[in-house]
């Protein structure tokens, strides 16, 4: 696991990201990226990682990771099962790779594809990309939820992370208590998504993306719904010979992640 955490001044009358409240951020999650620690800043985004190193064990998988011509940034956090396949088709495009990362396979397919990137990732993930160009931030996660992805929208500025504790050192956080988010945790033992314990701090729900920038649009898509997937089957009888190749193709997937 990493943790990744961001901050985007979207309105004019927002101030300039601090730099101090970001470090702060990251390093309250300094336990799930042991091996390194990057930030980049500019007037009105900041993005921070925490690395811990699966895939490319080198200092070119560092994050945030961008483009040759700086126009897009990633913070990452997961693993994308199919990036050697993603990978071979990009490079069919035209791309170029400078490492072996599934981070840098990301870029690239933000790149070809925009926010429809998501219907091409089979994986764990969490993550965040600046588009210099389009002055926006594309977040998204994945469908099964596996891993976490919070933020907080005070009307100026937008912060994000792979932790609650790590908004709370940062910003001005509503932390009244979120009376859903209680109620359901005593229930069911869990918070449900979207809530969290605090008014002011929400979970993105899994299988679904954000796209938020300084015109102030905020745009939710939701590209995967279990509920759906299961409706879909509900009255299709599958062979388990096609249960058993589902399965052979999945394992090999995951050892071609080894």
């Amino acid at each position: 696991m990493c943790g990744i955490t961001g901050i985007f001044a979207y309105t004019n009358a927002a101030p300039p990201v601090n730099s101090q409240e970001l470090l702060q951020m990251r390093e309250v999650m300094a336990a799930r990226g042991p091996d390194d620690a990057g930030i980049w800043l500019s007037e009105r985004i900041g993005l921070a990682h925490r690395r811990l190193s699966i895939i490319d064990l080198t200092k070119m998988g560092a994050q945030p990771m961008t483009t040759q011509d700086g126009i897009i940034r990633i913070v990452f956090n997961g693993e994308i099962y199919n990036y050697r396949q993603l990978r071979s088709q990009l490079k069919a495009k035209g791309y170029s790779f400078h490492t072996n990362s599934d981070t840098e396979v990301l870029l690239h397919l933000y790149i070809e594809y925009g926010a429809e990137m998501v219907y091409h990732l089979r994986g764990m993930y969490a993550f965040a990309i600046w588009d210099d160009k389009n002055k926006g931030l594309f977040l998204a996660r994945d469908p099964f939820g596996i891993k976490p992805l919070y933020y907080a929208d005070d009307g100026l500025s937008f912060r994000f992370a792979s932790q609650v504790k790590a908004l709370l050192k940062g910003g001005q956080i509503d932390t009244t208590p979120q009376a859903a988010g209680h109620v359901g945790f005593f229930l069911w033992g869990y918070v449900p998504e979207p809530y969290t314990l605090y008014k002011g701090i929400h979970s993105l729900p899994a299988g679904t993306s954000l796209w938020i920038d300084t015109t102030n649009k905020h745009q939710f898509n939701t590209f995967f719904k279990i509920s759906e997937e299961i409706a879909k089957t509900h009255d299709t009888i599958i062979h388990p010979d096609e249960i058993k190749e589902h399965l052979h193709q999945a394992d090999s997937r995951l050892e071609r992640t080894m």
